[in-house]
């Protein structure tokens, strides 16, 4: 009976525990939920979301919309209405962004809604205006969901059937930033396991590009450019590979002249995802449009990790740098704007901090929306880009545009009140391996200026590793010899602070203890006297450990303090006895001594004598870089055994 009452009151309190559990989950997370209206063939289709948290400060907040109808169409429109061409039941997907607002982005589960009154004549909402598209309903954010619409059209004048890839998680960052967590494919697309192709087909006359069947990277001739179009597939497979770590393929068949299809991604965001809110991360497609040819389009869509759905951004595409490899590269920036105002704008002007370490006379305007020419000297009625620069900054100035605002009568596509401007950018012929940080502030026509985030550059540590050798001074011992060499490993080149490890082998020859005993005494040829002498000396190899914290005050001197543990690798202690007499004169003093007898007694030992210390130290000559020499003076805790040091080192 005491039994049972235990596992009914264990019952009881799990059950509560659980309902507490899923009371809080609801309350931490918003839901939007679809609603929908039939109107003959037309289904108009309505979000009910929940209320938003202006952020304070920041413009209106408001809502961005991606709807996925179930057929392979989708619209960003707030409430779209659809024709369906078929009778069955879809499933209706549906994603609410919330912009300017400052929760997370609310959920929402998916609605089936059967479809009997159809449209055969009905079109599909998205209408491509390139061969092979990619879209996002949003930007990715760590741990949310992001879905990703590759599109494809057939731009052949008969039917085909291909291949398409998809590929995230680049390279150079350590952790993935993606999990592709669904696949849609609405054409009876299927996915596949294997990229090996077979060709059979030689060139084609539609400014395509073709090979023969071989696939191995050794036998690759070609240089991959940074085209819309490749003629080497082989080439760019692999290249793509060197780039991402992960990829999704999927072939399609019997697919009509014009006809435009869409995938769709669900993308889960990993925890691990890069947190700098500044990093420009990437995904790349590569579109096949004919198993029996090579041709083949190659369409990059770049994206900024952000941890609120802010429209006015500024990014980059070099957070992290390599400091060695730095010189050649041209650093890429994006500003990104909304017009969340009532009514159109036609100039918008972007003052965007340059650091010191760029050179201004080397940017190039990459990319830009509205795209427009760049502004000549002379004042001109046509829309254009103009650029100008200060001290400090780089001035980007849209004249004579029409950019919609977001609040303005009959605008339903909020992405057409967005604009964007990417440059790049060289670096100044003398710089220092330092973070930057800039940011825009952006001016639409007279309105107060919008402040972006802060875009960031840092360099990664890099190694440095040195080549040390010199001498160690022991003034408090007898007949120090010392000499060492070692390796040293630190920061490559760094700025100012910087930690240093090295490894030192000596070479250590000292007399340690030395005694004499003296005593007079008879003997046969009268008084003589006797000494005893009796020495200790040392023959060691020692390791020397330094770690150090590191400040270069300039490009040519840096100081330096820190701990240091010592021990002998091996250790050879010899004991020496040396007896000589002489002979006592009459007047009482001391002839000349003769050896009478010597000994000798050797020990070895090792990994010994450990001894810890502090030290301190400057250098001078080339302290980022190069050769340098420096004196260092280790005091050890216990023993009196301190030491001077003095060294030359050359980092590579």
């Amino acid at each position: 009976m005491k039994n049972q009452l235990i596992f009914f009151i264990f019952i009881v309190l799990s059950q509560t525990a659980f309902s507490q559990d899923i009371k809080v989950m609801d309350t931490t997370r918003r839901v939007a939920s679809i609603t929908y209206s039939k109107n003959g063939t037309e289904v108009k289709f309505t979000p009910k979301t929940p209320a938003l948290t202006q952020i304070a400060g920041a413009p209106k907040a408001f809502y961005k919309h991606f709807w996925e109808f179930g057929d392979g169409d989708y619209s960003n429109e707030e409430s779209p209405i659809k024709q369906y061409k078929k009778q069955d039941e879809y499933e209706v997907k549906y994603w609410a962004t919330n912009v300017y607002d400052t929760g997370k982005p609310p959920t929402s589960r998916p609605k089936k809604i059967k479809i009997d009154n159809t449209s055969a004549s009905a079109e599909d909402s998205a209408s491509m205006t390139d061969d092979i598209e990619l879209t996002r309903n949003r930007e990715p954010m760590p741990s949310e969901e992001m879905v990703v619409v590759m599109s494809y059209k057939n731009y052949k004048d008969y039917a085909t059937s291909g291949t398409l890839h998809l590929y995230f998680n680049e390279q150079k960052y350590r952790a993935d930033n993606f999990e592709l967590a669904d696949t849609r494919v609405y054409n009876n697309e299927r996915e596949i396991e294997t990229t090996d192709f077979v060709f059979t087909n030689d060139v084609d006359d539609e400014s395509g590009f073709y090979a023969s069947s071989k696939n191995k990277i050794n036998l690759l001739r070609a240089r991959f450019r940074d085209s819309t179009e490749k003629e080497d597939l082989e080439l760019t497979l692999a290249e793509t590979k060197t780039l991402y770590k992960k990829s999704s393929t999927i072939e399609f068949d019997n697919m009509k002249p014009n006809e435009e299809r869409n995938i769709f991604y669900t993308f889960k965001t990993t925890p691990e995802m890069l947190k700098d809110t500044s990093a420009i991360i990437s995904i790349r497609s590569i579109y096949i449009p004919d198993n029996n040819y090579k041709t083949h389009k190659v369409k990059n869509m770049e994206m900024e990790i952000v941890t609120s759905h802010d429209p006015n951004k500024m990014s980059s595409n070099s957070t992290f740098l390599n400091y060695r490899l730095v010189r050649a590269k041209r650093p890429k920036f994006k500003i990104r704007f909304q017009n969340n105002g009532e009514g159109p704008a036609s100039t918008i002007r972007l003052e965007t901090d340059i650091p010191d370490m760029f050179d201004k006379g080397t940017i190039n305007v990459e990319d830009m929306y509205p795209k427009v020419k760049i502004c000549p000297k002379q004042e001109v009625s046509y829309s254009c880009l103009d650029t100008a620069y200060t001290n400090k900054q780089a001035i980007f100035t849209f004249k004579n545009i029409y950019l919609p605002g977001s609040e303005q009568k009959n605008v339903k596509d909020y992405d057409s009140t967005q604009g964007f401007v990417k440059y790049s950018l060289k670096f100044s012929k003398d710089f220092h391996k330092q973070k930057t940080k800039s940011k825009t502030a952006i001016i639409f026509d007279k309105n107060e200026p919008i402040i972006t985030n802060y875009s960031t550059t840092r360099f990664l540590p890099g190694i440095s590793i040195g080549a040390k050798a010199g001498y160690n001074s022991f003034s408090d011992l007898e007949d120090s010899k010392s000499y060492f060499v070692g390796a040293t490993i630190s920061p490559y080149k760094s700025y100012k602070w910087y930690w240093q490890v090295e490894l030192l082998n000596s070479f250590h020859q000292y007399t340690g203890n030395t005694t004499v005993e003296e005593r007079i005494e008879d003997s046969p040829t009268g008084i003589v006297n006797t000494r005893t002498t009796n020495t200790t000396t040392f023959d060691n190899v020692d390791w020397e450990i330094p770690i150090l914290a590191r400040y270069n005050i300039n490009n040519y001197i840096g100081l330096g303090a820190g701990l240091q543990g010592m021990f002998s690798l091996s250790e050879e202690n010899t004991e020496s006895e040396t007896v000589e007499r002489a002979q006592v004169l009459n007047n009482g003093d001391l002839g000349e001594y003769s050896t009478i007898s010597e000994t000798e007694n050797s020990t070895k030992s090792g990994f010994s004598n450990f001894r810890s210390g502090f030290l301190i130290e400057a250098t001078a000559g080339f302290a980022r870089i190069g050769p340098s020499v420096g004196a260092r003076y280790v005091i050890n805790f216990k023993e009196d055994f301190n030491y001077m040091q003095f060294y030359a080192i050359w980092k590579f």
